[in-house]
């Protein structure tokens, strides 16, 4: 199984507390959001990992290349647009990497607690959504009727939604073809600012069964500004600092 990071993205709406800096950098403890999703990734036995780049591209890679992990091979990819584009068009980068096995896409700005994903990566859905099932703020929302997820936007509202998803997506590889087929519609049409749920929506609106799995109440964090790194400091770091993996 691979792993992709979606790491291109400029963080704008942090920058004001972070500076020049990638999100995956923030600090956590004595290391890195991007640190916790390597580590976690490990845990749940996925060493072979690629991290899309753009915005300061230089910086992610010095740090990843400073880890000492003897069992984890990284590869980064450089999303030249990333100004540009979203998250759809950094994963699109990634295809030919991928192509042919399973693989666990996450965004890069989501700490969480390695158990989710050892979780996650157990699902035999063609596509599996990480979900929490509380409300969080500014957050992808999911409507679920039994194991599948029916539908995925920010526009889903408290009556409606069913959870909150938490940017991490488990791919199986026999549904790679028609997923990287819809991504491909997606750019080819110019929607490059789209994210690439957009083209899980397409699949699960053709009866593709979009499974999930829970976060099960532990800890979890998408940081975007700078309440979500509040939050993170007050309720998440803190938890994740007290478990022992």
């Amino acid at each position: 199984m691979k792993a992709v990071i979606l790491a291109a993205g400029q963080g704008t709406r942090i920058r004001s507390i972070h500076g020049e800096r990638p999100k995956c950098l923030i600090d956590v403890d004595e290391r890195t959001i991007l640190d916790h999703q390597l580590d976690a990734l490990s845990i749940a036995g996925i060493n072979d990992v690629t991290i899309v780049v753009g915005y300061e591209k230089e910086q992610i890679i010095a740090h990843a290349k400073q880890r000492n992990h003897p069992n984890q091979r990284i590869r980064f990819i450089e999303n030249p647009a990333f100004a540009l584009t979203n998250n759809i068009y950094s994963l699109w980068l990634s295809l030919k990497w991928l192509r042919g096995d399973r693989f666990v896409c996450l965004n890069a700005d989501v700490i969480f607690d390695p158990e989710i994903l050892v979780a996650a990566v157990r699902s035999l859905a063609p596509i599996s959504m990480i979900v929490d099932p509380l409300w969080r703020e500014e957050t992808m929302k999911v409507i679920i009727s039994g194991s599948r997820v029916l539908r995925m936007s920010k526009k889903i509202s408290r009556e409606d939604f069913s959870g909150t998803y938490i940017g991490i997506t488990v791919f199986n590889h026999a549904i790679q073809e028609r997923f990287f087929g819809k991504m491909g519609d997606v750019i080819s049409a110019g929607r490059v600012k789209e994210f690439f749920n957009v083209a899980v929506q397409e699949l699960a609106d053709e009866g593709v069964h979009v499974g999930f799995t829970s976060t099960d109440g532990l800890p979890w964090a998408e940081i975007d500004d700078p309440l979500d790194l509040t939050f993170a400091q007050q309720s998440v770091f803190p938890q994740l600092a007290a478990r022992v993996f």
